[in-house]
Formats: C-alpha cells, sequence, structure tokens
C-alpha cells in the first residue's frame, strides 16, 4: 500500500463517524474550538497552550458532534488530524 492510499484511507475513516446531536463541550473541547475562532479559515490547532498534543479523542469527538472537520491532510505526519471549525463549532460561542 502506498502512501496516498494509506492518507485517502485515513481521511475516509475521518469523515466516516455520523454526526450526533449537538450536546454541551467539554472544558478541553471548548478550549480546543475556542482557539479556532481567531485563526484564518478557523483552523483547529493540533497542540495546547502548553505545547501539549490535544488528543485525537478529543478532537474525533468535536469532528462526531459536527463542531469541526477535517480541513486537509499533513503529508509529513499523515497520523495528525488537521481540522477547522464548522458553522455549528462556531454557534457554541455566539450569543
Amino acid at each position: 500500500m502506498n502512501d496516498r492510499t494509506r492518507v485517502v484511507r485515513r481521511l475516509r475513516e475521518v469523515k466516516a463517524p455520523p454526526v450526533r446531536s449537538a450536546s454541551k463541550p467539554s472544558k478541553t473541547q471548548v478550549a480546543y474550538l475556542q482557539r479556532g475562532l481567531e485563526q484564518p479559515g478557523g483552523k483547529l490547532p493540533l497542540f495546547d497552550l502548553q505545547g501539549q498534543r490535544y488528543s485525537e479523542r478529543t478532537i474525533r469527538s468535536c469532528i462526531d458532534r459536527g463542531w469541526a472537520e477535517p480541513w486537509f491532510n499533513n503529508p509529513l505526519k499523515p497520523d495528525w488530524l488537521v481540522c477547522k471549525l464548522t458553522d455549528a463549532g462556531r454557534n457554541l460561542f455566539d450569543g
């Protein structure tokens, strides 16, 4: 299997989970999502403010709930989930 095939399969895995009904995000999810509000295109961070990588579980749970979506694949680190805020994610911080 070549690298392109792995990346395509990985992207399919990321997009596969069904969107759950919106619930209240945890403190970790809020911290993760809130950082995308000030970034171009709503890009979400890979690392928190202390330099620690956000857990894949946190990122995937935000994707599952429709607050974030995969943006692009990082060819140097195909296992990293580079995501951006969705409209539903932005709506968490309105009003």
